[in-house]
């Protein structure tokens, strides 16, 4: 009997360690982007105050928002920084942004906007956003040049995606 009871006392300690240790979110649909530019914004400068483009509070908390062109990185998009593991999801675009592969990172206050400056980071995606919900949120402001700007290169990204899963047509 004591002979069992020992490799049962062993895998129950072995269970409870397994489930004691938190394990970090893994790269499920994703990849590692090295090298890449961030700056850092706050809710005191310009835009939309302390809303996200959404109409939602931009948040500093456990997963924090970003800004970026939403059509290099959509809508949605969540991404750990990969020498803090702060995680952040692109909720937010700004004009300035348009045309490049900046990434804005929402800071709670100027103090930790004006320490953050311009970083180089690399980045994991957690997750890929939605080019189809980035354009449902922008058609409806295309009158303002950064949406129409993000809208017309979706399209041209998405002209292309539909150009090469079709078939090649043959003469006969």
């Amino acid at each position: 009997m004591r002979c069992l009871n020992l490799p049962l006392a062993g895998a129950l300690a072995c269970l409870l360690v397994g489930c004691a240790t938190q394990s970090k979110p893994t790269l499920t649909s994703g990849r590692r982007i090295p090298h890449v530019r961030t700056t850092a914004y706050t809710h005191h400068e310009g835009g939309s105050g302390v809303h996200n483009a959404l109409g939602e509070y931009l948040s500093g908390r456990h997963v924090m928002s970003a800004a970026s062109d939403w059509s290099r990185y959509p809508l949605g998009t969540r991404f750990r920084l990969a020498d803090t593991n702060e995680e952040y999801v692109i909720d937010d675009y700004g004009g300035a942004l348009v045309g490049t592969d900046t990434i804005d990172l929402y800071k709670p206050s100027r103090l930790e906007m004006k320490n953050w400056g311009v970083r180089y980071v690399d980045i994991d995606v957690l997750q890929w956003g939605s080019e189809e919900q980035s354009l449902k949120v922008l058609q409806p402001r295309c009158k303002h040049r950064c949406a129409r700007q993000m809208v017309a290169a979706l399209q041209k990204k998405k002209g292309k995606s539909v150009a090469q899963s079709s078939p090649a047509h043959t003469s006969l």
